[in-house]
C-alpha cells in the first residue's frame, strides 16, 4: 500500500500525566487529528503505555479496520517496543506503526503552550503522511552459540561465571594477571562488617578452578572479537607462565630451590613493600596454585647460565620450560560479560600529599598490604623507616572529587577510610585522624560503623588535606609528617604531626579502557567508564547486543554492588542463551545489487563491519546480523544504491513535507 491506497489510521496522543498534557493541549490536538486525511480515529488518553491504553489500540484495529497506528508520547526509547507489541496483538505488522515523541522533543523544551501544542500538531501530520508508506516487515531470527566469555577474574567476574556455570552453562574466563581475585585478594577485610576479604573471596576463587563449566585462562588477554550477538568469534593470546600446567601439581618446591636464596624484586602484588624471587607465586590462596617465571629477572633468561635448581626439584615431573612460547586460542560465545575492573589513582600526580617523596606516606591499598597478615609485613605496621606509628594521618578523597583530577566521587573512600582507620588502630593503638570533606555512609551497616569508630576515638577533621611537608615549628615535631589543613568546621588552619599518612586514593578507569572499548565495540562515559545502555533500565547491557557490564568497569561500587551487577549481568546473559535464538531488527541497510557500482565507499565507513565485498559479483553485501540501522552507509554512498529498512526516501520525503506543510 502506499500513501494514496487505502489509508485507514488510529491516532492516539498521551497526556503522560502532565509531562506532556502540562504543556500541550492535548485534548486540542486529539480533536484536530480528526481531520487529517487517512486518520479514521484519533485519541487522547491520560497513560497510553498502560494495560487500558494498549488496549485502546487493540479494539480500536479490530472495530475500525485500523491499518497504521500513530501514538504521540514519550521516547521510542522507552515505549516503541510497547506499541508495536500492542499493534501485533491487535492482527497488524507492528512496523505499521510509527512513534511521535511529544514529550522530550516538544513538551519538556518548550513554555509557550500554544507554540508547543501547534509544534505537536505538525510533528503528527509528518507522522501521518510518513506512516502511509510503511512496509510490512519481519524480524529475522539469530542461533544462540550456548557458550559465555567472561574478560576479568576479579570478584564481579568471578561471580557472574560461577553464576552461569552453575546454571549449567560453558565459561570462558580471561584474566590478565597470574591469578584471579582481583582487588578484592588484597584487602585485609571487608567494611561495614570486618569479614575476612580471604576467607569470602578464595572459596569463591577455588570453586572457579574446579568447576567442570569454567575454562580459566589466566596471564591471558583478548586480542580480537568478531560476530555479533549470539555468534562472536573471540581470540585469547595465552602469555607464557612457564610452567606447564597440566604437569605442576603446585608443591611450590621450585620457589625454595631457587638460586636466589633471599628474595629481591620487588613483589607486585604487595605493590613494592615486599620483595619475591624470579619464580614466585602472587600470593598463598593464588588461583590457579602455580609458580610463575619472571624472564625479566630470572637468570636463565638473562644470562643462560642459571644452574636451573628449580628444574633439578620439579624432577621427573618436568612442569618447567624455558621455551614456552606464546599461544592462541579461538573460541566462539554466544555473549561476553566485561569484569575489567579499577585502578586505583596515582598519588605521585599530587606531589603537594609528598607520596613517593616522604617514605612514611602510603596509599590505602598500601595500607591494606601491611594490616594483612598474608602481607610483607605479616600484618605488623612497620613504616619504611622501621618504627611503629604512634600517630596517623588519613586523607580522603584523593583523586576524587577534585576539578584537577577527577571530579566523581569513588563510593568506596569514606568507609574503607574508617576500615583502614578501625584496623590500623587496632594494629598499632595509634591516635588515628581523618580528613575528610563529607562523610558519606549510604550503605547497609555504614551509618554505624562510621558511629563506631567515633565511639573508639577516633579524630574526624573536615577540611581537605592541603599539603604534607617535614617543617618542624618546635622539637615535638622533629621527624614527623605535617598534615596542613583547613579545619571547616572551627575556621582555623590547622598543623597535625604525624608519624604516618594513609592517602585514600580514588578509583580510575583502567589505561587501556579505551583500547577495550574499541575491542568489544561499546562505548565510555566521559570519565573514562564502560557506559551501560540505560542508566536505570538497563545498567548491565551495552549499546552492542551480547555484550555486558559487571563491577566497577561501569563506574566505582563496592564489594556487594559488584557482585549484585554481576549476577545481573549473568541473568542478562543466561536469558540471552536459554531463549535459544535472538531476534534482529529489520530497520537493518540493503544494497540495491542492480545500481552498485562497486565503490567500496561503504566499506570502510560501517562501525560495525557490516558490509563486505563480493569478488564474484563486484558489488558489496550488507551482512543484516551484524548491521545496526545507523545509516551511515546508506548517506555515504555515492550511487544511493543503498537504501534502509523504515527510513526509505518516500518515508523520509512525506514526514519532511508533514512537517512543513504548517508552514
Amino acid at each position: 500500500m502506499n500513501g494514496n491506497g487505502n489509508l485507514r489510521v488510529g491516532l492516539y496522543i498521551c497526556h503522560c500525566g502532565t509531562n506532556i498534557a502540562g504543556t500541550i493541549d492535548v485534548k486540542a490536538v486529539a480533536a484536530w487529528g480528526e481531520t487529517l486525511p487517512g486518520v479514521v480515529v484519533s485519541r487522547e488518553y491520560k497513560y497510553m503505555c498502560s494495560d487500558p491504553g494498549q488496549q485502546l489500540i487493540v479494539d480500536d484495529v479490530r472495530e475500525q479496520h485500523l491499518n497504521r497506528i500513530v501514538v504521540a508520547s514519550c521516547s521510542p526509547l522507552l515505549h516503541e517496543q510497547t506499541f508495536r507489541g500492542a499493534t501485533a496483538k491487535a492482527g497488524l505488522n507492528p512496523f505499521f506503526f510509527h512513534m511521535v515523541n511529544v514529550r522530550e522533543h516538544d513538551s519538556w523544551v518548550h513554555e509557550d503552550k500554544q507554540a508547543a501544542t501547534e509544534k505537536a500538531k505538525d510533528l503528527i501530520r509528518a507522522a501521518v503522511r510518513r506512516v502511509a508508506f510503511h512496509k510490512p516487515l519481519e524480524k529475522k531470527r539469530v542461533p544462540i552459540h550456548p557458550d559465555v566469555l567472561i574478560v576479568g577474574g576479579g570478584i564481579a567476574g568471578i561471580h557472574a561465571a560461577l553464576t552461569l556455570a552453575n546454571a549449567g552453562k560453558h565459561v570462558y574466563l580471561v584474566e590478565r594477571e597470574p591469578t584471579i581475585g582481583g582487588h578484592m585478594a588484597k584487602f585485609d577485610k571487608t567494611f561495614p562488617t570486618l569479614d575476612c576479604a580471604a576467607c569470602i573471596l578464595t572459596p569463591k576463587m577455588t570453586a572457579v578452578k574446579k568447576h567442570p563449566n569454567i575454562t580459566l585462562w589466566t596471564l591471558s588477554d583478548v586480542t580480537q572479537i568478531e560476530g555479533y550477538v549470539g555468534n562472536f568469534t573471540v581470540t585469547v593470546k595465552r602469555h607464557p607462565r612457564y610452567i606447564i600446567e597440566d604437569l605442576c601439581v603446585g608443591c611450590l618446591e621450585c620457589i625454595e630451590a631457587c638460586v636466589y636464596k633471599q628474595a629481591k624484586y620487588p613483589d607486585e602484588f604487595n605493590l613494592g613493600l615486599g620483595k619475591r624471587k624470579p619464580i614466585y607465586i602472587p600470593f598463598p590462596q593464588a588461583v590457579p596454585q602455580l609458580p610463575v617465571i619472571d624472564r625479566e629477572t630470572c637468570i636463565e633468561f638473562k644470562s643462560g647460565r642459571c644452574k636451573k635448581t628449580c628444574v633439578e626439584v620439579c624432577g621427573d615431573r618436568k612442569a618447567i620450560d624455558f621455551k614456552q612460547q606464546e599461544s592462541t586460542e579461538t573460541i566462539n560465545v554466544g555473549s561476553v560479560i566485561l569484569a575489567t575492573g579499577f585502578q586505583v589513582f596515582d598519588a605521585r600526580r599530587l606531589p603537594y600529599y609528598g607520596y613517593g617523596k616522604f617514605p612514611n606516606v602510603y596509599t590505602s591499598l598500601e595500607a591494606e598490604r601491611l594490616i594483612n597478615a598474608a602481607g610483607p609485613t605479616q600484618g605488623e605496621v612497620i613504616l619504611r623507616d622501621g618504627r611503629k606509628p604512634k600517630t596517623v594521618g588519613i586523607l580522603h578523597c584523593i583523586g576524587s572529587r577534585d576539578e584537577n583530577t577527577n571530579r566523581w566521587c569513588s563510593r568506596v573512600c569514606c568507609m574503607y577510610s574508617l576500615k583502614l582507620a578501625h584496623l590500623i588502630k587496632e594494629h598499632t593503638g595509634a591516635e588515628i585522624f581523618n580528613f575528610y570533606i563529607d562523610i558519606r555512609t549510604p550503605g547497609k551497616g555504614f551509618e554505624e560503623f562510621y558511629q563506631r569508630l567515633l565511639n573508639e576515638g577516633v579524630h574526624f577533621i573536615r577540611g581537605k588535606g592541603a599539603e604534607i611537608n617535614t617543617w618542624p615549628l618546635d622539637p615535638s615535631e622533629e621527624g614527623k609528617l605535617i598534615i596542613r589543613v583547613e579545619d571547616t568546621l572551627i575556621g582555623k588552619i590547622r598543623r597535625i604531626p604525624v608519624d604516618m599518612v594513609v592517602l585514600s586514593v580514588g578509583l580510575e578507569p583502567h589505561a587501556d579502557a579505551g583500547d577495550v572499548r574499541r575491542l568489544f565495540n561499546i562505548s565510555c562515559s566521559s570519565e573514562g567508564w564502560f557506559l551501560e545502555r540505560h542508566p536505570k533500565l538497563a545498567p548491565v547491557n551495552t549499546f552492542t547486543d551480547g555484550i555486558f557490564l559487571a563491577g566497577c568497569c561501569q563506574g566505582p561500587k563496592d564489594i556487594p554492588d559488584s557482585v549484585a551487577q554481576a549476577g545481573a549481568a549473568a541473568a542478562e546473559s543466561l536469558a540471552l542463551i536459554d531463549s535459544k535464538f535472538v531476534e534482529l531488527e529489520p530497520n537493518t541497510a540493503y544494497i540495491l545489487e542492480e545500481a552498485c557500482s562497486g565503490c567500496k565507499t561503504c566499506i570502510p565507513l560501517c562501525p560495525y563491519s557490516a558490509i563486505s565485498f563480493v569478488e564474484a559479483k563486484k558489488k558489496a553485501e550488507i551482512n543484516e546480523a551484524l548491521c545496526k540501522g545507523c545509516g551511515t552507509c546508506v548517506a555515504a554512498c555515492p550511487s544511493g544504491s543503498i537504501r534502509q529498512n523504515l527510513f526509505e526516501d518516500e518515508e523520509i520525503f512525506e514526514e519532511i513535507k508533514g512537517v512543513l506543510a504548517h508552514a
